[in-house]
C-alpha cells in the first residue's frame, strides 16, 4: 500500500541518499560500465516512474494483441517478480505465480503471445530469439519484442519507450518519502508519454513543461460481473484505492474492501480471514482482479459455494488505437545493422 503523508516526512531526509544512487547508476551507463546490449529485433518498453498501479499490464496485453493483428510475431519480455526461480525460460500459461511471477504469467494467458522471464531482460530476449531460429524457415511475419516494466531497465536498448503516467506521479516525489523511481525529468527519456483519458488538463502541462514528443490517452475499463448485493473486495496491487473505486463506480457496494500488500502471496490464513469479514459483512461474494487470482492459485477453488469469488477485468484502450498502433508500426521497421536470422 501507498506510503501515508506521515511516514513520507518522516523518510525526507533519505531522498538525498536515493538521489545519489540514481546519480551513480547513471554515471555507469554513461561511461559503459553497465553496458546497454542489443537484440536482433525491435523493443518496445511499456513502463512507468512510480512503484506500480500505472497498468502497464493491460496495456502490454492490448499492444500484443495489436501488433499481433497486424501480422507481427510478438513475445513480451519480463522481469517475473516475485518468483522463485532464477534462469530465464518461458512462461507456461498453466504454471504458477510462484514459477513465474504474476504479472508474466497473466500475460500469457490473456494476451496469447511467449512470454520470457529473466531479471536481465536481454537474457529472456536471448531465449526468445532462440525459440524464434527453430522457426524462422517457417514463420516469415516480422517479430517485436515487448518489455514489460521496462523504463527504468536501460541495460537493454529498446526502439520505443512508452511511458505511462498519470497525475499522481505528476505531483509525487522520488522514493523513498514519495513514490517515484525516478524524478520527473526522466519522463523525457521516453518516445510516448501514456496518460489517462478523463484527465483533460494533464496533456496541456506536460506541453507547458515543453513534452514535445507523443501522447497517448488511454480509456480504462474494468469489465465487472453482475451481482446480486454487496461484495467483500480484496486485492493485493500497489493501489488498491483504484480497484475498489473502479468497482464503485461501475455500480457494486463493497461491503468490506480488504487491501493487501502489494504481490501478496496468498496462505489458507487469509482464506479465512477474507470469508470472515465476507460474512460479518453481510457480503453475497467477493471480488478480487485478475492478478490476484492468478497469486491464489488453487487456494482461489477452497472459497465456499455461499461466497464465490468472482473476478474483475481491467481492460486498457488507446484512444484512436488505429493510427496509433500505427505510427507504432512505423517506428518497428528492421534497421539495417540487424541481421536477418
Amino acid at each position: 500500500m501507498r506510503n501515508s503523508t506521515g511516514l513520507r516526512k518522516l523518510l525526507l531526509p533519505l531522498v538525498p541518499a536515493y538521489r545519489l544512487a540514481l546519480w551513480l547508476r547513471e554515471l555507469r551507463l554513461g561511461t559503459r560500465l553497465e553496458p546497454v546490449r542489443r537484440l536482433r529485433f525491435p523493443v518496445v518498453s511499456i513502463g512507468n516512474l512510480s512503484t506500480g498501479g500505472a497498468g502497464k499490464t493491460p496495456l502490454a496485453i492490448a499492444l500484443a494483441k495489436a501488433l499481433a493483428q497486424r501480422g507481427f510475431q510478438v513475445d513480451v519480455l519480463s522481469r517475473g517478480y516475485g518468483r522463485r526461480g532464477q534462469l530465464p525460460v518461458r512462461v507456461a500459461p498453466d504454471g504458477t505465480a510462484e514459477e513465474f511471477g504474476d504479472e508474466p504469467l497473466l500475460i500469457a494467458r490473456e494476451a496469447g503471445v511467449p512470454v520470457y522471464v529473466a531479471g536481465q531482460r536481454y537474457e529472456a530476449g536471448l531465449l526468445a530469439e532462440g525459440d524464434a531460429q527453430q522457426t524462422a524457415g517457417k514463420d516469415h511475419r516480422p517479430r517485436v519484442h515487448l518489455l514489460d516494466d521496462g523504463f527504468q531497465h536501460r541495460q537493454l536498448a529498446r526502439d520505443v519507450d512508452i511511458l505511462l503516467m498519470n497525475r499522481q506521479d505528476w505531483q509525487d516525489g522520488l522514493l523513498p518519502a514519495g513514490n517515484l523511481r525516478e524524478p520527473l525529468r526522466a519522463a523525457r527519456r521516453a518516445t510516448v508519454i501514456a496518460i489517462p483519458a478523463d484527465d483533460l488538463e494533464l496533456e496541456a502541462e506536460l506541453k507547458a513543461w515543453g513534452w514535445e514528443g507523443s501522447v497517448w490517452r488511454l480509456h480504462r475499463r474494468m469489465e465487472v460481473p453482475a451481482i446480486d448485493g454487496s461484495v467483500a473486495a480484496f486485492c493485493g496491487i500497489a493501489r488498491p484505492e483504484q480497484f475498489f473505486a473502479g468497482l464503485e463506480a461501475a455500480g457494486l457496494h463493497l461491503a468490506a474492501p480488504i487491501a493487501f500488500p502489494d504481490h501478496q502471496r496468498y496462505a489458507a490464513g487469509d482464506l479465512d480471514r477474507l470469508v470472515s469479514s465476507a460474512r460479518s459483512s453481510g457480503a453475497t461474494a467477493l471480488i478480487t482482479t485478475e492478478k490476484d487470482l492468478v497469486r491464489l492459485g488453487k487456494l482461489s477453488a477452497a472459497f465456499p459455494e455461499s461466497l464465490p469469488l468472482l473476478t474483475a477485468c481491467l481492460r486498457i484502450e488507446i484512444e484512436h488505437e488505429r493510427e496509433a498502433i500505427e505510427w507504432l508500426v512505423g517506428r518497428l521497421k528492421p534497421a539495417p545493422a540487424r541481421r536477418p536470422l
